[in-house]
This record gives C-alpha cells, structure tokens and sequence, in this order.
C-alpha cells in the first residue's frame, strides 16, 4: 500500500527537532526567555545587508521574467563563472563554470552527489561525530553507511579504525570540517593522512574512492586557523557547499557541487550528478538566489557573534566542571555528559530547561550537542543553570 521505510521516515521525527518542538511548548509555558534552547542549528545572526540589497537590486534592476524563471538545471553560466573566479582566487585553483552544479542548499548537494555515486553494493565511510541525515541520505540510494568510530581525545580522525572498514566496497569518503556537532576543523595533517591512505587504496583496490567535502561551516572558523582546502590534497575530491550557514540563508537552500577536472571520470561524474539531480526532481537552485551569490560570493561573513557566544559556553560549561574541546569553527559545543547514557542525561537537562541534544544520535554516546546560534543573553543566563545541573550530579564549581 505504501512505503514503510519512507512512512518511519516521515512519522519518526528526528531528535532534534523533537527537542526543538518540546521547547516550543515548554516556551509558552515559562516564557521564551526562560527556555534555553541549544537543539537547532538555526543561524541567529541576520543575513547581512549586502544580501538585503543585492535582493532590491536585482528585484529593480533585472527582468522579473528572468528572476523569477526556470534557469539551465546546473545554474545559471554566468553564476557558475563568477563562483569559479572566486573559489579561484581564494583557494588558488583553476576551476571553470562546468566544474559547479548549482544546488538547493548541502543536503542539495550531497544527496545528489551520493545518488550519482551510487551502485549496487557500494559503501559510503564517515567518521564519528557525524550529522545524523547522512544516515537516511546514504541509505536512500540503496548503499550502505559505514561509521568510524570517534576520537574523543581531539575529534580528529582515528586512522586506526578507519583502515579496519574501508573496503573493495567502499565508493566514497564523507568528511564534514568545520564539524558538525563538535566544532573540531580537521587538521593539515589530519588531511595528508587521510590522502595519503586512500591513495593507496585506490592501488590497492583498483578503483577511485571519492572524498565528499561537506563544507556548510567553512565560512566559520576562529582564530585565524585555516580550514585544507581539500582538492590540494587529493584529486579525487567532490565539495558540498552551501551558503546557510555563512550568509544566514538556511531557508533559501542555495549552494553547489563543485567536481575537479582532476577527479576520476568527472564528465561522467558531472553527467550523473545531473541524472541524479532530475531523478531527485530538482529543475534548479532557486533563480533569484542564484543571481544574489553572484554578487555576494566575495563578500566577507560576520563569525563575531558565533565566537563570542562559543568562548562564552565553553568558559561556562568548563568552570561548571564538563569536560570539552574549545571550539575551533561552526557553532556547536560536543561535551562530554555527566552519565554515561547521554539521553538520560539530557531528559534530566530538560527538568533544567535545557534543551541539549544526545551524541548517541551523532554516533558518539556519552556526548551531548549544544548549538550555540541562540543570543548571547540566553547564553548568560543559562550558565548559571548548567552549573545547577552540573551540581546535581555531585559536581561542584572548581573541582
């Protein structure tokens, strides 16, 4: 009669917004300013105002017919030339408009990418913290995630573990740096590790394995530290982008598929990405948003907010006595729970009003998720709380 896999999919609501909808509720109740809400990572900061006015500019300045049209299902050429002459100068590179395929947003943007990859048999690697959808998005095209276990020490990547399940099987590699949820940007040598690895695996195994890039977060970094640009380091390379995260678009889902010239058959791997792409039903990224990044996509991103607002909880929750690695990028703490059944911990955060997501669902237990894209006098008050927490599981201020 139906689909009972798509029918779990659509009934069982993530954890995440099942948190986000319980404080929704619990708001009204105690009032906004009284819930701590960490579950959604929703950007906070408003989208700058030169994305404001390239909208009116566009709006006053071209063909409505044009704006608010069908474009060519990649994008439009003339967005894809200015994307690659920025990429360009800023990653020294040398892409052109037939290497970006135009998307609605990341999750655009990897789904087609896995669709394309795709074949009978096939798995796909993550390492541990990873974003849960990927799960659903790999699995959908009938291939198979396989999961590398964390590295809690630092969150970089456990090549130990990693080598015991990469396989014949194995079609690609899916990497998320700024990371999602633990915040960790995985290191140069980390990087040329990980090249060096599947580099020869691919000797090995007598076939390309890709390395998806799923970059939301590369816009948000601290510090000064720099985020590899991962086609310097391996040709096989495809990069996810989007522009929710950075601008505060999320809701306007725009972003690309960027294929090197060097990647392993990429006319082919860019023809499917455009098979994949129809089969999906996407006719293309939204048109006037289209237009909007190509006049914004060298424009500079506000992080201040997200930097000071994680250096306010990591400071909170270290002095409150949780163990966790200071941010290094994106807008998420990933601590250690304070008991190891990381939901128990976080329902008993709920009688604290605060709202806080298991790791278990990021593949990491013992952990929880914090998502700090909320305004900084929340983040105040709510310190003071996670010590209350802290406090009732026998941990005091100081020790």
């Amino acid at each position: 009669m139906f689909s009972q896999a798509m029918y779990e999919l659509g009934t069982k609501k993530s954890t995440i917004r099942t948190i986000f909808e319980y404080g929704r509720k619990r708001a009204a109740v105690v009032g906004e300013d009284n819930i701590y809400d960490y579950s959604l990572g929703n950007p906070n900061v408003p989208a700058p105002t030169y994305i404001k006015q390239a909208i009116f500019d566009i709006l006053n300045e071209e063909d409505p017919c044009a704006v608010h049209g069908y474009t060519i299902a990649p994008g439009l050429t003339v967005v894809r030339e200015k994307l690659a002459k920025s990429v360009n100068r800023r990653f020294a590179t040398k892409f052109s408009a037939k290497n970006f395929f135009i998307t609605g947003g990341a999750a655009g943007a990897i789904t087609i990418t896995f669709k394309a990859l795709s074949e009978p048999g096939d798995e796909f690697v993550t390492f541990a913290p990873f974003f849960p959808e990927y799960k659903c998005f790999v699995e959908s095209t009938g291939a198979k995630l396989v999961v590398v276990p964390a590295q809690p020490s630092d969150f970089q990547i456990n090549f130990a573990e990693f080598e015991k399940r990469i396989s014949k099987k194995t079609k690609a590699i899916i990497v998320n740096s700024p990371n999602n949820p633990s915040g960790v940007i995985y290191s140069e040598d980390t990087i040329k590790t990980l090249a060096k690895i599947l580099e020869k695996k691919e000797k090995e195994y007598g076939h390309p394995i890709f390395l998806i890039s799923d970059e939301p977060y590369r816009e948000i970094a601290y510090d000064g530290i720099e985020v590899p640009y991962l086609t310097h380091y391996y040709a096989d390379t495809i990069i996810c982008y989007s522009y929710s995260k950075s601008f505060s678009l999320p809701g306007e889902r725009i972003g690309y598929i960027l294929i090197p010239d060097e990647t392993a058959s990429s006319e082919q791997i860019y023809g499917a990405v455009a098979g994949a792409a129809r089969v999906l039903t996407h006719v293309n990224a939204p048109s006037l948003f289209q237009r909007v990044i190509a006049r914004c996509c060298d424009m500079p991103s506000d992080i201040s907010t997200y930097q000071k607002n994680g250096t306010l909880l990591y400071n909170g929750l270290v002095e409150a006595g949780f163990k966790c690695i200071k941010p290094q990028g994106a807008f998420y703490l990933f601590p250690e729970s304070l008991e190891p059944d990381d939901y128990a911990f976080c329902k008993k955060a709920q009688e604290f009003d605060l709202l806080l997501v298991p790791g278990t669902d990021f593949g990491c237990p013992g952990h929880f998720r914090a998502s700090y894209c909320i305004k900084t006098s929340i983040i105040e008050k709510s310190l003071p709380v996670f010590k209350k927490l802290a406090e009732s599981y026998g941990i005091k201020k100081g020790s």
